[in-house]
């Protein structure tokens, strides 16, 4: 992996981690979707003009059906992961979330472009399967069984974790395909996904109008910043997807696990954060083994 490519993983993994951080602040439903990509839409329009105006013409059925494809699993997975922020803890879901998504997405790069796992990267899977088991509460689990509480909240926040770990493998690969294979422009492909999830996510703000505006008062701000930085994030990952190997850029991205773990844990007062901020270790450490190997 270059230099350059590994400088805008990190670039976009601390900026990830930042708009997950005030995400899970915004205690948002599917309407903080809508308003999340209305404000993207607007905010990013200019550049998506500037850069599209002599391409987007050539772009076909083919460039389309994946923008399309790729706007819904994106949709879906942001609705995904709001649900486990409001269910349950960030320092559960988010590393469960970022560990899943690129073990999946590496064996899938196996499959679909031909990429190769080692025997270190054997070692990264176990590394993330340990650092799962110490975010879900390791030995503690055994405690959380007599306290049904906490126990249905860990259960919550794995399950929405995986599930959008398994969301991020798909638009991964879809992705990945879309700036390697068809050479889409990173920027002008993240742009017109969001807009095309609009469709999706203006639906539960039109069946109560009242009560979205009134969400929309209190979560705009969060909403900006989402709108602002998410796409900065993301770009930064597509522009590496292109200069290295997808089984190498997309454990590698997340070392954002660490950032969220140790400043979210922090500013969200979540508790049992030291053996979270040892799982979410582990998962780097096992997710980098997969990028080496």
């Amino acid at each position: 992996m270059s230099g350059l490519a590994f400088a805008l993983i990190l670039v976009g993994a601390l900026i990830h981690a930042g708009w997950n951080i005030v995400a899970k602040k915004a205690q948002g439903d599917a309407r903080f979707t809508f308003f999340s990509c209305i404000i993207m839409a607007v905010v990013w329009s200019p550049l998506a003009l500037w850069l599209g105006w002599e391409v987007m013409p050539l772009w076909g059925l083919t460039e389309w059906l994946f923008i399309a494809a790729s706007g819904f699993v994106h949709w879906v997975y942001f609705v995904c992961l709001l649900t486990g922020y409001r269910k349950s803890d960030l320092t559960v879901v988010y590393p469960l979330a970022r560990g899943s998504g690129p073990l999946l997405s590496s064996f899938v790069a196996v499959v679909v472009f031909g990429e190769r796992l080692s025997a270190l990267g054997v070692v990264g899977i176990v590394g993330v399967v340990a650092g799962v088991f110490l975010i879900a509460g390791g030995p503690g689990l055994f405690k959380a069984a007599h306290d049904p509480a906490r126990r249905e909240r860990v259960l919550a926040g794995v399950f929405w974790g995986l599930l959008t770990g398994a969301l991020i493998a798909a638009y991964t690969v879809l992705d990945a395909y879309a700036v390697k294979v068809i050479a889409l422009s990173p920027i002008l492909f993240d742009y017109w996904c969001n807009i095309l999830r609009l469709p999706y996510a203006v639906v539960p703000v039109l069946r109560n109008r009242a009560e979205a505006w009134r969400l929309w008062q209190l979560q705009w701000r969060y909403a900006l910043v989402v709108a602002v930085f998410s796409p900065m994030a993301y770009v930064c990952v597509l522009f590496a997807v292109r200069l290295a190997p997808v089984s190498h850029v997309a454990p590698a991205r997340e070392v954002s696990m660490l950032f969220a773990a140790l400043i979210g844990g922090h500013l969200l007062g979540e508790g049992d954060r030291g053996s979270r901020i040892v799982g979410a270790l582990a998962i780097a450490l096992g997710v980098m083994a997969l990028a080496l190997g």
